[in-house]
């Protein structure tokens, strides 16, 4: 029991370390030591069952072990490929639109791309202004936004903002 203790308490380090970071291979890594918690003390159990007369637990804890992993190995593997692709979670970019909309002097968000740099995000944003606004103005308005997406998206690198007129 201390064993699968110790392994949970440091998978959600790991997890929450891998996540503050950005770092997809970390927050596997704390997966795979939460599955090696869980399957020790599956073990247990089914070693306790066959000892008080239940042989039948023994290969239903193997099972059970074995679609655990499969369904993590599964996620990790998802997230990882994801990552390797540079791709970012939806909710990136959509804090980054919002972000976007809401900026005074933004008449409207025409197109939003990010994607992962290492343990950093990178984005392109394409903004309207105003036509008749001055060039000082619409750097201004770039400026806003970059600080408030990175303010709103912590692992937000660069933001290259290309504002372009709509009339």
């Amino acid at each position: 029991m201390v064993g699968f203790l110790g392994n949970e308490l440091v998978a959600q380090f790991r997890i929450r370390v891998g996540k503050k970071i950005g770092s997809a291979a970390l927050v596997a890594d704390g997966q795979h030591a939460r599955t090696d918690g869980f399957t020790s003390l599956a073990v247990v159990l089914g070693s306790l069952g066959v000892a008080f007369g239940f042989p039948i637990l023994d290969p239903l804890v193997g099972l059970g072990i074995t679609v655990a992993i499969l369904f993590i190995v599964k996620d990790s593997a998802f997230s990882i490929w994801r990552r390797m692709m540079n791709a970012v979670e939806p909710e990136v970019v959509d804090s980054i639109e919002k972000v976007a909309a809401d900026v005074s002097g933004v008449e409207q968000v025409q197109s939003v791309r990010a994607r992962w740099v290492g343990h950093r995000v990178y984005s392109e944003v394409e903004i309207g202004v105003a036509e008749s606004l001055s060039v000082g103005e619409v750097a201004r308005i770039r400026e806003r936004l970059s600080s408030e997406a990175k303010r709103a998206v912590p692992k937000l690198e660069r933001l290259v903002v290309q504002a372009v007129p709509c009339g």
